[in-house]
Formats: C-alpha cells, sequence, structure tokens
C-alpha cells in the first residue's frame, strides 16, 4: 500500500485551481501511478472531508529551448481535479 502522503504532493495553488473553489473543486499535483480510488482516499484521510468525484488528467512536458537553441523538455506529471460533497470545504493557504 502507497503512503497517502506519496500520492497527494501539493495542491495546485494556480488562477484557474483557484477560481474552481468557488465550485466546491480543488486541484492537486498527484503521483504518476496514482488512480482514482488512491487520490480519492488520500484527500479524504489527510483532509477529512468526503470527496464526492475525483477527475485525473495527464499533463504532458513542454518543449524548452535551454543553450543556445537547443531544445530541452519539461517533465510530464498528473494531476487530480477533486469534487468535494456538499457542506465541505479544504483550506488552503
Amino acid at each position: 500500500m502507497k503512503s497517502i502522503y506519496k500520492i497527494i504532493k501539493s495542491p495546485l495553488i494556480t488562477e484557474k485551481a483557484t477560481a474552481l473553489g468557488v465550485f466546491n473543486k480543488y486541484v492537486f499535483w498527484i503521483e504518476k501511478a496514482a488512480n482514482r480510488i488512491e487520490v480519492k482516499n488520500a484527500v479524504e484521510k489527510i483532509y477529512k472531508v468526503k470527496v464526492g468525484k475525483v477527475n485525473v488528467m495527464n499533463v504532458k512536458g513542454k518543449l524548452k529551448r535551454i543553450k543556445m537553441g537547443q531544445e530541452g523538455r519539461t517533465p510530464a506529471w498528473k494531476k487530480a481535479v477533486v469534487t468535494l460533497k456538499k457542506g465541505q470545504s479544504i483550506k488552503i493557504t
């Protein structure tokens, strides 16, 4: 069994993710091998809330220019959008 703190790496604090808070949705950076059930259990145990729905997506790495025209790539990662049940909330600072 994986540690819940390895499944949820950190919450994503971006303008778009913060705007989803109005709809009771929170965005997390998660481990690439994690699935919806593991993410749901981890969020419920860490934040002590009830999760209604979990959407998971893979984010591809982007091409970046590094020295003298050479191209590199940022790493690919995975994120989850967690919708909480009515009346639940997470205080993320």
